[in-house]
């Protein structure tokens, strides 16, 4: 694999800002510096679809003056069927800005449901390669199974979260790339927790925080209302000293926190404040630190709705959520009901309702573009760095979705976009931005994650 990783790195002391490596040296810089996105990478799955055909990766060509504008301009096919792509990540990012020698080059796409772990080159960016693949026996070898978040840690080494162990049973932990994308090992003792989703690190407090999903078994066949009253779904936030890999403080959100999903802190280094999204229990909870200890608070909360043909309220389950650069609004979407939410969080413990869309979903107003019918609500979410665009797909995952949408499986998903006016905190649907996933020339598929190529609000993290 041609790389640029080198153990002789030059490394410079972070608190100095220089800036020697990849991605910015702070989140403002980002949010000025940046040039404006003009590729997407978007995971695509034929998993319960069409399972003759691999995932693939997606470059989506989202430039207002390309004649491509809104279309796949190149996909990265993966060389086996089923794997389930569901969220990635790079090799390095602005945790590693002040380390020159490194590039944010390479992708680390792995597969949920295989445990495949996909190595693609991103150095010609409209035309990515798969540089190497990383087979399930070489992570099963670990004990873990089913990967999830990606994040690249400075120095150009990776750590994922794993859901599960070799049989797809808990414990999950998390497994640790080298600087050449190779597997290193487990990064955590084994043991240290059960459950396992997302997480986020927060070095300059010697913090990291992780969120529950399920063990794979569970959740991977799709939702059961009896898992959850068997205590199958996970309700607790792990905090971690990030230096000795240890949960040094648990904190069990209750009834009020079933399924805590996707953890954002805030991005400026400084700060030790965060935010959860509790999917089944349809409310965020704000988590901070004072005194040495972490301490939770549920800040927003979802009304479930009635809905004919359901024999309880339906939930809102918001999925995904994302902090802007600048810290100042929290995005995320309610994928049942089809609403796309932001809030002002200038004080993070008492966020206040900026706007909302309702598109697709079960009570969304809008439920057709370009003529093309909206299925699924707002999921997965990624914004622009400078914060005036936001974009999300209607995929969830694919047993999930055939429960609740199964007309993914037949139309598949589709990626949307909403003008964001900062300044004065609204959203406005853009009716001309359409990405058809389902449209392709191999059938339907159904669109997941989305990076930028120079970074993004969901996977930079800074030292």
């Amino acid at each position: 694999m041609a790389t640029d990783h080198s153990h002789d790195h030059e490394r410079t002391d972070h608190a100095h800002h220089d800036h020697s490596g990849p991605g910015y040296m702070t989140p403002q810089a980002a949010v000025e510096n940046a040039p404006r996105e003009r590729l997407a990478y978007v995971m695509g799955n034929h998993v319960g679809i069409d399972e003759t055909a691999p995932d693939f990766l997606a470059v989506v060509d989202v430039d207002p003056d390309s004649d491509s504008y809104c279309q796949l301009v190149d996909r990265v096919d993966l060389p086996n069927v089923g794997d389930e792509l569901h969220h990635f990540g790079w090799n390095a990012c602005s945790s590693s800005c002040h380390i020159g020698g490194l590039e944010r080059r390479y992708l680390v796409v792995p597969g949920n449901r295989s445990s495949r772990l996909h190595i693609v080159d991103t150095e010609d960016r409209e035309h990515p390669e798969i540089a190497k693949v990383i087979e399930p026996e070489a992570v099963h070898e670990y004990d873990l199974s089913a990967p999830h978040t990606v994040h690249c840690i400075g120095g150009g080494t990776v750590v994922i979260s794993m859901l599960g162990d070799a049989d797809g049973d808990l414990p999950g932990g998390f497994l640790e790339l080298d600087d050449e994308l190779n597997v290193k090992g487990r990064w955590d003792p084994a043991g240290e927790i059960d459950f396992n989703y997302d997480f986020w690190y927060q070095p300059r407090h010697d913090a990291m925080v992780s969120s529950e999903w399920a063990a794979p078994k569970t959740y991977q066949p799709g939702f059961d209302i009896e898992d959850v009253e068997a205590g199958n779904y996970g309700h607790e936030l792990q905090f971690w000293s990030w230096e000795d890999r240890k949960v040094e403080q648990t904190v069990d959100l209750g009834e009020e926190g079933l399924i805590p999903l996707e953890v954002r802190f805030l991005h400026t280094p400084e700060h030790a404040h965060g935010f959860v999204d509790a999917a089944l229990s349809s409310n965020i909870f704000h988590f901070w630190k004072r005194d040495g200890e972490w301490h939770t608070e549920k800040v927003i909360d979802f009304e479930s709705r009635e809905l004919e043909g359901w024999d309880m309220p339906v939930p809102a389950l918001p999925t995904d959520i994302l902090v802007s650069m600048d810290d100042r609004y929290l995005y995320g979407g309610n994928w049942l009901h089809g609403e796309l939410w932001m809030y002002d969080i200038s004080d993070p413990a008492n966020p206040r309702h900026a706007d909302s869309l309702s598109v697709g979903g079960y009570f969304g107003d809008v439920q057709e573009l370009q003529g093309r019918d909206i299925v699924g609500g707002p999921q997965m979410l990624q914004l622009s760095l400078d914060g005036e665009r936001l974009y999300w797909t209607t995929s969830l995952y694919s047993t999930w979705d055939d429960q609740f949408f199964p007309e993914e499986a037949e139309k598949g998903s589709v990626m949307l976009k909403a003008d964001v006016d900062p300044r004065r905190g609204t959203m406005t649907l853009d009716e001309e931005f359409l990405v058809d996933f389902g449209d392709l020339p191999d059938g339907p598929a159904r669109a997941h994650e989305m990076r930028w190529p120079d970074g993004d609000c969901t996977s930079d993290v800074w030292e």
